[in-house]
This record gives structure tokens, C-alpha cells and sequence, in this order.
């Protein structure tokens, strides 16, 4: 799940995984014991523990097949600021290994769900709807001003969140199950001729934040970038791919918000 599930992590990633399977509850224990083994491995090879604790080890994250979907539809019907939260983290979701059409029948599960409650799509946008603001009223980049990330820009909250939330909206709106921000740009765009250009920009993005974030020396530092380190046209650039991602996000809301008004 997380960046991983949409194919975007950089060069350091923590855990963000889960398990389905179908079978009995009583089953659970042996695939919470099975997600302890997998924790400790993955952290053994360089991915440190998810904070949240989203991991294959907690019992949130590991559930039957009707567990999860059952769980899925209480985070819908709660429609919490956090239990949103959880489901977004949960859509972003593809299969490591295992019978896909597992993980498929909770996303349609999920979507079935959606067709009855339009309404929830208000809900989203209202929990995606969070930019980090990258600049100041005068256009100079935003930096962190104490702690460890002093000095630095927080790209993944102020320029790469947008994107990923913009087209999150749009692949629960038209039920596309695919979990790559990219791959959802892909599939949509003959419905949003507008993504065509910001599947372009998204691929340049990426890559400015591999160029930029290559040398972080861990998990936390890969989200900023020192704002020392930017040339004058790097940062022309930052500042467009923040604009740009605002604008993809408005764009999203306003289709969503447009055609939810034709239900």
C-alpha cells in the first residue's frame, strides 16, 4: 500500500503492507504471525516499520476476506477524517504475491458501496482537499524553520500529495482499481483530455525528486529537499510542479463536483 502500492517510493521506503486471505478467523492467527516474520524481515533488508503501524503484523491490516470488506464499508459509513484516511491508504493497494482477485473483490466490494452513496464523494474531496502551501505570498520556496529538516523543502507534502490525491478521487469516481498515479492518468485520460499534459509533468516530477532526494541519507530526509541544493531554474521548476498539482487537484474536484450534480 502507500507509495509502494502506486509504484512511486523513493530510494528509502518504509512498510506499508497488509494481508487477505480467505479462509476461516480462527485462520488469522497463523497470517498475524506469518506478517511478524514479514516485518522483521523487510526491516532486516533496509524498510524501517510503518509509524502508523500499517503493517501485515497488526490485525487491522490483516483480515479475512469478509473481514476486510466488512471493515472497508465501516470506514465508508464512519466517513471520519481518520477512517478515510485508512481507506485511502487501504485503494492504494496491489498484489505482492497471492491470488489477485482477492484483494479485487474488497475494491469492488468497495465500489458497489460508492454507487449507493454518492455523497461520500463530498466527504473525499473534503479529506483530500489539503495542500501544503509551498511558497509565500511573495513566491520564494517554503522551508522547514527547526528540527532536523531545517532548511528544507517538504516535497512529498507541497508538491507530489496533489497529484496522488487528485487522481485517487478520480479512479474511485470511475471505479479503477489500479493503484499507480500514473497507470490511473493512463486509463482516464480519453474521459479528461486534461491529463494527457499532466501525465507529462507527473513523469517529470518523479524524476526531479529521484535527481533531488538521491542522496538522502534516510527514510525521513527523502521527502525534502535542501533548498541550498536547488539552482535558480530548479527552483522555477519545484514552483511550477507545486502550481501544476494545485491545478490537476482543482480540476478533479470541479469534474467530481460537476457530475455528482447530474445524480
Amino acid at each position: 500500500m502507500g507509495s509502494a502500492g502506486r509504484r512511486e517510493q523513493s530510494i528509502w521506503s518504509d512498510q506499508d503492507h497488509g494481508i487477505v486471505f480467505d479462509g476461516k478467523k480462527e485462520h488469522k492467527r497463523y497470517f498475524l504471525r506469518l506478517g511478524k516474520e514479514i516485518v522483521t524481515g523487510l526491516e532486516l533488508t533496509g524498510y524501517q516499520r510503518c509509524d502508523g503501524k500499517v503493517m501485515a503484523s497488526e490485525s487491522m491490516w490483516t483480515q479475512t476476506l469478509a473481514s476486510w470488506s466488512e471493515q472497508v464499508i465501516g470506514w465508508l459509513e464512519q466517513a471520519s477524517w481518520q477512517s478515510l484516511r485508512h481507506f485511502s491508504t487501504f485503494f492504494d493497494s496491489r498484489v505482492l504475491i497471492g491470488q489477485k482477485n482477492l484483494l479485487a473483490k474488497v475494491k469492488v466490494t468497495t465500489f458497489c458501496y460508492l454507487e449507493n452513496h454518492r455523497q461520500l464523494y463530498n466527504r473525499f474531496i473534503d479529506n483530500f482537499d489539503f495542500i501544503r502551501k509551498g511558497t509565500n505570498i511573495f513566491g520564494k520556496l517554503l522551508t522547514e524553520q527547526s528540527g532536523p529538516m531545517s532548511g528544507r523543502v517538504p516535497i512529498k507534502t507541497t508538491t507530489i500529495l496533489p497529484y496522488v490525491n487528485a487522481m485517487r478521487l478520480l479512479a474511485l469516481h470511475h471505479q479503477e482499481s489500479r493503484a499507480s498515479t500514473l497507470q490511473r492518468m493512463q486509463e482516464l485520460k480519453t474521459k479528461y483530455t486534461f491529463l494527457q499534459e499532466y501525465e507529462a509533468i507527473y513523469h517529470q516530477l518523479m524524476e526531479f525528486r529521484f535527481v533531488h532526494t538521491k542522496a538522502a541519507e534516510n527514510y525521513d530526509a527523502v521527502h525534502y529537499i535542501p533548498l541550498h541544493q536547488l539552482s535558480k531554474d530548479d527552483k522555477k521548476e519545484l514552483k511550477q510542479f507545486m502550481k501544476s498539482g494545485s491545478e490537476l487537484f482543482q480540476l478533479a474536484k470541479e469534474a467530481i463536483e460537476t457530475e455528482c450534480s447530474k445524480w
